[in-house]
């Protein structure tokens, strides 16, 4: 009988610990929608299996920050990832996981150097990854890196809307240097081509606005007012302000709250695509400096389920390389 005992005590630990390796590899998707609250990504990251063993799927934090060359105050993503940031965040640098071979600011870069920046901030194909901006700057420059992962064919990426409520609604934060990670085995990607449009596309597109018979692409700006309208300079000299003939403006302000920097309700984003007489039924294409606020746009309009997903696009080239490529001597710049 004691025997029996010892054998049945023993098959229960082992039962008890196989269901625990179980449950080690089979972590539940925790974040549904693509913008997600911090009190959504809190929840997330409390269901995170804490294991070096563990092979589930993570919540994990990646910080997108990134400031216009002309910041007033000459701050670097890096240096405000190392004062502030969400615990276990990683961090993307947009200037760094880019293409090099460009003239052009943050051009896509090839899968293979995707591929490998991802592998060594350590995330994995499975983790689910939610893309945060500063507590400065609200919403900015985190959609484009959550954009760049969807081209890339991530299947988990999400934005927070947004690290300044994070930090006001007392969510902890850490500073100082980022402990080390693992480096992934990510593999290399295709790239999704049917989120983009390139020059040459875009350039038939504005050639063809407003002639009879012609789909009726529907291009929004995300630059300010006065440098949409060529009254403002752009912030990289040199580069001519203005905007391509009947593009519509949108600037990146008008879309987010003005207390918090969040992007604001879905009905109130309705709101302003419909003021500014965007279509949701016509395609649309976002555009912006470098391609990187474009990305606001669109994480926007897919808050507001305004128009097709899959009539949405960026022009990863951006007004940077439009102003290089085209002259108001050929009509492809205008000013007013």
């Amino acid at each position: 009988m004691a025997l029996l005992a010892q054998v049945r005590s023993s098959f229960a630990k082992k039962s008890v610990s196989h269901r625990r390796l179980q449950m080690i590899g089979t972590r539940q998707v925790h974040l549904q929608s693509y913008i997600v609250t911090p009190k959504e990504l809190s929840d997330a990251l409390s269901k995170n299996i804490l294991t070096k063993i563990s092979t589930a799927p993570r919540v994990i934090p990646l910080c997108a920050a990134w400031f216009l060359p002309n910041d007033p105050k000459g701050r670097t993503g890096q240096q405000v990832f190392k004062e502030k940031r969400i615990p276990s965040a990683r961090f993307f640098d947009l200037d760094k996981v880019k293409d090099h071979e460009s003239p052009y600011p943050h051009m896509l870069p090839t899968a293979e150097v995707y591929a490998k920046s991802v592998q060594e901030i350590g995330i994995r194909k499975d983790d689910e990854v939610v893309v945060y901006d500063t507590q400065e700057l609200g919403i900015f420059s985190a959609p484009r890196v959550a954009w760049t992962l969807k081209v890339f064919g991530h299947p988990g990426v999400h934005i927070l809307n947004n690290f300044w409520l994070w930090v006001k609604h007392g969510y902890p934060t850490e500073s100082g240097e980022a402990d080390g990670v693992e480096q992934s085995s990510y593999p290399i990607p295709s790239i999704q081509t049917s989120q983009m449009v390139e020059f040459s596309e875009m350039k038939e597109i504005v050639k063809d606005h407003g002639k009879e018979g012609t789909e009726g692409v529907q291009v929004l700006d995300a630059r300010s007012g006065g440098r949409w309208a060529g009254t403002e300079p752009e912030p990289r000299p040199g580069l001519s302000s203005g905007h391509m003939p009947g593009s519509i403006n949108v600037p990146v302000p008008d879309l987010l709250d003005p207390n918090t920097g969040a992007l604001l309700p879905a009905a109130e984003l309705r709101s302003v695509f419909e003021s500014r007489g965007v279509d949701p039924e016509k395609p649309i294409i976002s555009t912006c400096g470098t391609g990187v606020t474009a990305a606001v746009i669109d994480a926007a309009l897919g808050e507001a389920d305004f128009g097709r997903p899959e009539a949405r696009r960026l022009y990863d080239g951006s007004w940077t390389e439009w102003a290089q490529r085209t002259s108001e001597a050929d009509g492809l710049i205008r000013k007013s």
